[in-house]
């Protein structure tokens, strides 16, 4: 096990080290001088040169690339804001916790809503219940969270007045921003959970369980859907993972202290800086979910676990 957990920490490296490239490359070739966004359009041409020089902008590409990977990796620094001055690590750090406890409130409520209904669509396959819960599911996927975002403001904060439609001091400020961007989770969890447990439900062992006068609650939720737990924790880690960097709409709808939030700021400004650490971190977080899904295979199926030791 722990031998695994190493080995899938060194293949991080490349995948970071590719990450850092495409979004450097993508911050490099995109319009806009941050020279220029952060002195104001009334500095003179001298001035923007000089910071230019400072910032080392006036450097060729792969200098510029190779100076920003030798900090990364010898001095463990992703850089300093060009629009606050602070370090980026500061910055992501101070925004981290509104977008995991987002996450984390959304990827809850996708679980507790969606795993459940998925059991009992199957249960009841072809059943009203399952062919409404079928066309909710398409409709959730296909419904973009945005659009999700500002009808539950109109209708839940506007017209009711029920809920808040910014901040996330307080739980009550926390539901429309979790709602909204856990709806299509929800949808996806009630598919998949669907779809694993009618697999399992077929199987042999079903069937020997009810026939030995298993009580069909035991039968369902012990013997079909422990087994058929790995596709839905996958998707579940999935799910998590995509949250955290996807965050970006729900937190500019909902005015949200987040990552997302940040990393829209930071790129209308040109803040090159937070948009590349931020997507680093996100790569990360993204990477260190994954590979608690992969554990926590081990402790669902024994097999998996067999395979680790």
């Amino acid at each position: 096990m722990i031998k695994y957990i190493i080995r899938r920490i060194f293949l991080l490296i490349p995948v970071l080290l590719g990450v850092s490239f495409i979004v450097f490359t993508l911050m490099y070739i995109t319009p806009g001088d941050p020279a220029r966004l952060s002195l104001g359009e009334s500095a003179s041409e001298e001035q923007v040169q000089e910071l230019r020089d400072e910032m080392g902008l006036n450097d060729p590409y792969l200098v510029q690339y190779g100076n920003y990977i030798k900090k990364l990796v010898v001095n463990q620094d992703i850089g300093k804001s060009y629009v606050t001055k602070r370090p980026v690590m500061q910055e992501l750090t101070a925004a981290f916790p509104a977008t995991l406890k987002l996450a984390g409130l959304s990827v809850a409520f996708a679980v507790l809503l969606g795993v459940p209904i998925g059991i009992f669509s199957a249960v009841k396959q072809y059943s009203w219940f399952d062919s409404i819960t079928m066309i909710l599911a398409l409709v959730g996927i296909s419904m973009p969270v945005f659009w999700l975002g500002l009808l539950l403001i109109i209708l839940f904060s506007v017209n009711l007045g029920w809920l808040p439609s910014s901040g996330f001091s307080s739980f009550k400020y926390m539901i429309l921003p979790a709602v909204s961007l856990g709806a299509q989770s929800v949808a996806i969890i009630t598919r998949m959970t669907r779809s694993s447990m009618l697999e399992v439900i077929r199987q042999d062992f079903i069937r020997t369980a009810r026939a030995k006068g298993q009580i069909e609650r035991v039968v369902i939720l012990k013997h079909a859907l422990g087994n058929a737990l790995i596709p839905i924790i996958t998707i579940t880690g999935l799910q998590f993972g995509g949250l955290l960097g996807g965050a970006v709409l729900t937190e500019t709808i909902f005015s949200i202290p987040g990552i997302g939030r940040l990393m829209v700021e930071s790129i209308k400004m040109r803040d090159y800086p937070v948009v590349q650490g931020g997507v680093l971190f996100i790569a990360i977080m993204f990477s260190i979910v994954n590979l608690l899904v992969d554990l926590l295979y081990a402790y669902v199926d024994p097999r998996i676990r067999s395979q680790y030791s």
